[in-house]
């Protein structure tokens, strides 16, 4: 009987190659997808706490560049050329706001 296990010489060997094949099969589909759902996860975790902490850092280094630009450009005492850079910054971010969200509610072409 062809069908028969026991008699085929080669049933082992099929068995142990289907096995394998399968458990490959199973692996690639669950676990290397799994594996990449859980990285993306994590690097976007990390690269958003680099930008929620790089933000402030970089307004404070924009400012703070201000600072020393008007104080070579002006030539007046600390405290005039700080109040002057907060007020050219939140001139810049006014502006971007408004920028951005002009770029947020775009009216339709028709």
């Amino acid at each position: 009987m062809p069908g028969n296990p026991f008699t085929d010489p080669q049933w082992a060997a099929q068995l142990a190659d289907t096995v394998e094949r399968l458990t490959a099969r199973i692996r690639s589909v669950a676990t290397d997808n799994a594996v990449k759902a859980s990285r993306a996860i994590v690097f976007g975790v990390l690269v958003l706490l680099t930008v929620i902490a790089a933000t402030p850092l970089a307004v404070i280094l924009f400012t703070r560049f201000l600072q020393v630009v008007l104080s070579r450009i002006i030539r007046t005492d600390h405290g005039t050329t700080v109040w002057i850079s907060y007020l050219v910054a939140g001139v810049f971010f006014y502006v971007l706001g408004f920028v951005m969200l002009k770029m947020r509610h775009r009216k339709d072409p028709a």
